[in-house]
């Protein structure tokens, strides 16, 4: 890659989201429409080489600093991603079996209604589709819960542009410490994080 060509940092995505079911782990950024989302991926992540792919996992409390980039063979329109997030049980459950590779994908964060998911899709508050009346905006019957309007929220994933996925092997998860040593995460935390203070 060309030393002359400035890097842009990327973190204008809602987050990351893990899938299980597949023959790697599925690393998903998700985006709230499709169109934006798959311009990014035409201009940028499909020029990206596979093997280049660097994907590190900085811990930091109960949020974690997810930081992205690779070698592309376009680099003009290069970048590298990142955002602060919180753990969650996904990400901890992606952290244990993801063996040293995942697939990485874009998709669509979308909102949905009572009359657009099956009956076992959960709503925001953790109920079942069932446990929600069909009338008054679908209020959740369970005693004590104060959610008045049955919504779920699904991640769709990219399917119809071509290289819809790229393979990564090298993730690591890290300390803040570790970090320094690293000069992705470093150059990621010092431009975003430590010079901000």
């Amino acid at each position: 890659m060309s030393q002359d060509i400035k890097i842009t940092w990327f973190d204008e995505f809602l987050g990351v989201a893990y899938r299980y079911f597949d023959i790697r782990m599925n690393i998903v950024l998700m985006f709230s429409e499709r169109k934006p989302a798959a311009n990014l991926w035409i201009e940028t992540i499909k020029w990206w080489n596979d093997h280049t792919i660097k994907i590190r996992f900085v811990e930091s409390g109960d949020d974690y600093w997810f930081v992205m980039a690779a070698e592309s063979r376009k680099a003009n329109t290069n970048m590298n991603f990142f955002k602060v997030l919180p753990k969650s049980e996904n990400y901890e459950r992606f952290k244990k079996g993801h063996d040293g590779s995942a697939f990485l994908r874009f998709g669509i964060y979308s909102k949905k209604g009572f009359d657009e998911v099956k009956k076992d899709q959960k709503c925001e508050c953790e109920h079942e589709k069932e446990d929600h009346e069909k009338e008054d905006d679908n209020i959740c019957m369970i005693e004590g819960c104060s959610c008045k309007k049955f919504e779920s929220y699904q991640v769709i994933l990219l399917k119809t542009i071509r290289e819809l996925k790229k393979t990564v092997v090298d993730i690591k998860f890290m300390t803040e410490e570790e970090a320094k040593d690293d000069p992705l995460t470093w150059n990621c935390l010092n431009r975003h994080q430590y010079s901000e203070n």
